[in-house]
């Protein structure tokens, strides 16, 4: 089928969401991690394709973010079964209000209708997009990237499996078979068959999306995001802290890219973060953090100078930028000159360090004392999410079932005339 004619069929099939209730929606869900478990072995055998196709050309990094286990095949199911036990957002009464005249109006919560995702090499988006979508009333149209094509196909055929199973049609979970330009472009531009279009990738991707859909489209996150260790933080906790923010999963977008440092603790805490990042790591077997300096860490410790893009690259990858600065108003005005808006954090044992930060760092997730890493939908409660949203119209932060909801007005009369 051409992208035209996905987009059509899911139009069509969006009006059998409308009506269905909550047992029926979840008895979906489960029917569809069930598959995606019992189909775990064809699904692992795309992502064995679509790896070994990808190996020549990225890094190892990003071959773990493509790259998909039993493991994280459970995550998976997990996720979508995570979704079912969350209260069904669709027609809720958000508001109330009885005018003077006796009408009362309802504000209440609906589906949008078609959301399309673009996205590129993470597998685990498909299932968690569909899972969304559906249990939000929508129905979704997936394009993911070539390098994971295989692995998507294989999720989506397991997904809409488990949709047949409970009596839904196919078509509510589709994803596009041209993974060429054009098809991203007649997604940014279906106007009449898209309501929401949300890119979840790289930076590329996203301006592309922002600059040009003509159908409602949520910039998510790039995320240049920061620790910015204070002169009264605990040392072994920030190494903590930026060691699992940096190094846990550096592919991802709640990785941290840049770690700010007190002056009045940086004579004493970078060398310890070198010894924790570079030779600690590297004697575990670990892959060792490659660190980028401004002038001032550089006269501190050794490092890779950091450069005039230094403090303004999402690097995904082990390379973290060192900064120090004199102050946490130094440090929040830093943060507002290079971040994403998506996670950023502070170290700090001092309440009114910590105040200050979370009031002046306009990002979506700021963390006092934990890493950016729990950005994410399924440790924010979500159950999973379908991107995490650095705009502030609409949704901010993880996106789960309420974001992906609109709203309209319902108004009862007894025969009101104006």
């Amino acid at each position: 089928m051409t992208t035209q004619d996905i987009l059509r069929a899911a139009r069509a099939v969006c009006p059998v969401l409308r009506c269905a209730d909550r047992e029926q929606k979840d008895a979906a869900l489960l029917a569809m991690a069930d598959r995606l478990w019992s189909e775990r072995e064809q699904i692992l055998a795309a992502n064995a394709q679509d790896l070994e196709a990808a190996s020549t050309h990225i890094s190892g990094v990003m071959l773990d973010r493509l790259a998909l286990t039993e493991d994280r095949i459970a995550g998976m199911a997990d996720g979508v079964r995570q979704v079912a036990q969350l209260p069904d957002p669709v027609g809720r009464a958000l508001r109330t209000v009885e005018r003077p005249n006796g009408l009362v109006i309802r504000k209440i919560s609906v589906p949008m209708g078609v959301v399309a995702i673009i996205y590129e090499s993470r597998p685990n988006v498909t299932s968690d997009a569909a899972a969304l979508a559906l249990k939000s009333g929508n129905a979704c149209v997936l394009r993911g990237g070539k390098e994971a094509f295989r692995s998507a196909n294989a999720i989506t055929e397991a997904i809409r499996g488990g949709l047949e199973q409970a009596g839904f049609p196919r078509e509510l979970v589709s994803l596009i078979q041209d993974t060429t330009r054009q098809s991203a472009h007649e997604l940014m531009t279906a106007s009449g068959l898209v309501d929401l279009l949300i890119p979840r990738g790289g930076a590329g991707l996203i301006r592309a999306c922002v600059e040009n859909a003509t159908v409602p489209c949520i910039e998510t996150g790039t995320g240049i995001c920061h620790v910015y260790v204070d002169v009264q933080a605990d040392m072994d906790m920030a190494l903590n802290i930026i060691e699992n923010a940096k190094a846990s999963r550096p592919s991802v977008c709640n990785a941290a890219e840049v770690c700010l440092v007190h002056s009045a603790a940086a004579e004493q805490f970078l060398p310890r973060l070198r010894q924790r990042l570079t030779e600690d790591r590297a004697a575990a077997g670990l892959p060792p953090v490659e660190l980028r300096l401004d002038q001032r860490a550089a006269g501190i410790i050794d490092g890779v100078p950091a450069g005039e893009a230094g403090f303004d690259t999402e690097y995904l990858d082990y390379i973290l930028a060192v900064g120090v600065v004199d102050s946490v108003e130094e440090a929040a005005a830093h943060i507002s000159a290079h971040s994403t808006g998506h996670s950023d954090a502070i170290v700090t044992a001092d309440p009114d360090a910590a105040a200050y930060f979370a009031a002046m760092v306009d990002s979506a997730a700021v963390y006092w004392n934990a890493s950016t890493r729990y950005t994410d939908g399924g440790e924010f409660g979500l159950g999973c999410e379908i991107g995490i949203s650095t705009q502030k119209l609409h949704p901010r932060g993880p996106m789960g079932l309420e974001e992906l909801c609109s709203y309209k007005y319902i108004i009862t009369g007894s025969g009101q005339v104006r």
